[in-house]
């Protein structure tokens, strides 16, 4: 019998080339490992679904993915020790529960959370390096947070997209950008009905120009309205970026 399973996992991607599966390349994947695991464990071949898929070093707290399999023998209350038994260090499993078949982890979501931290200190951490963009300058937050409020709401954002990327669609609806400071981490929190490629580093790098005044906070409504992407602020790393929560 046909089953659908959904699974919550969380990961420090420092060393992965990102979520998805790069065939012939010999990358190591989340999504690979997930799959090696879980086919493993069913002993056939297992086909992951992941609702983000993150870049290299992109990080994640509630990641969602789902497969379907025909002959399941792990009671559903034993795939997360069992699953975790197999997985590295860096790759935890939450939850998993058993799901409609129609349910699809990517198309099915209604809302993605990302939040994007930066480390605002004169001297850089060494336990924030691969966690944490490092900005030694001082940075006026409440510009950058004016700025934010510029961008909620829906929007052609042709502007904040990788120039590689090709969707037939760059029109997405950003319900809530955020930025917040406690002590010295500075938080970028984004959340939309989906994102564009690098549409949140391309989004936080035109924010911090905003907050080291090389732009005021009304030009980014003169960038958004461009649809040009050469408008943009530079593409922060991945490190500081975190997929935090997915909706259905």
């Amino acid at each position: 019998m046909l089953q659908n399973f959904k699974i919550t996992i969380a990961y420090d991607g420092t060393n992965y080339h990102g979520y998805q599966k790069q065939q012939g390349t010999g990358l190591k994947t989340i999504q690979e490992i997930l799959e090696d695991r879980l086919s493993h464990l069913s002993g056939e071949k297992i086909k992951v679904i992941g609702a983000g898929r993150t870049d290299a070093g992109v990080h994640a707290l509630n990641q969602v993915i789902n497969f379907t399999v025909s002959n399941w023998k792990v009671p559903v209350g034993r795939i997360v020790p069992a699953l975790n038994g197999l997985l590295p260090d860096d790759i935890v499993a939450l939850s998993a529960v058993e799901v409609p078949l129609q349910f699809h982890a990517r198309f099915g979501a209604k809302a993605k959370t990302y939040v994007y931290t930066a480390y605002n200190h004169s001297l850089p951490s060494p336990f924030w390096r691969f966690y944490a963009y490092f900005i030694p300058r001082q940075l006026d937050v409440a510009a950058c947070a004016e700025a934010a409020d510029f961008l909620e709401g829906q929007h052609d954002f042709a502007s904040f997209m990788a120039s590689c990327a090709q969707p037939k669609n760059t029109v997405r609806t950003l319900y809530r950008v955020q930025v917040t400071q406690k002590d010295k981490f500075i938080y970028f929190i984004f959340k939309a009905d989906g994102f564009l490629y690098r549409m949140v580093r391309l989004i936080t790098g035109t924010l911090l120009e905003v907050g080291k005044k090389k732009l005021a906070p009304q030009e980014i409504i003169n960038i958004l309205n461009s649809c040009d992407h050469t408008l943009a602020g530079p593409t922060v790393p991945a490190h500081g970026l975190c997929l935090v929560k997915v909706e259905y």
